[in-house]
């Protein structure tokens, strides 16, 4: 008689711990790639703020010289 259950395969421990390492690696490796896909769309989203500031500050300035422009030195 043998300490195994029917229909299941008997695992070493050296294959628990292994398969353990493995699934623990794989979860790691997942949870890197979301964290970069999270941080490579923030740093997106700000530079794409940032950038449009800049084009506003450029555009008040552009304006405020044509007012200065039509209204001439006094």
């Amino acid at each position: 008689m043998t300490d195994q259950q029917p229909g299941r395969d008997h695992l070493s421990k050296a294959e628990i711990g292994k398969d353990t390492i493995q699934a623990t690696a794989e979860a790691a490796a997942n949870t890197v790639g979301q964290v970069a896909t999270i941080i490579t769309g923030a740093v997106r989203d700000v530079a794409e703020a940032i950038g449009g500031f800049a084009t506003e500050v450029f555009e008040i300035r552009d304006s405020a010289r044509k007012a200065a422009d039509e209204h001439g030195d006094d």
